[in-house]
């Protein structure tokens, strides 16, 4: 299965999570103390939520690089994990690069 298999429904949110860039510095921690990103970026998203009958369009697109609180799930596609939240998890689109 690779992410282009994978549509979600609704208002789910398929998200590749970023690495964190580490610092070189004097202090090596083991892998499980690490903490994990909170940043990712979209690969996939549903349809949108539906309130009253008429369906609400996602503020985030396919290709945004996010910052999210939580998430609600993981799926594996070749060996990758991914990500699934709703929007109300995202807690803001990064604008620039830097």
């Amino acid at each position: 299965m690779t992410t282009t298999d994978l549509k979600p429904v609704g208002d789910k949110i398929l998200v590749r999570r970023l690495e964190p860039k580490h610092e070189k510095g004097q202090i090596i921690l083991p892998e499980s103390s690490k903490e994990q990103s909170r940043e990712g970026h979209v690969v996939a998203m549903g349809g949108g939520r539906i309130v009253s009958g008429e369906r609400i369009p996602f503020e985030v697109k396919v290709g945004d690089r996010i910052i999210f609180s939580s998430i609600t799930g993981k799926v594996k596609a070749n060996d990758e994990e991914l990500l699934v939240m709703t929007e109300g998890n995202i807690i803001a689109i990064v604008t620039s690069s830097s």
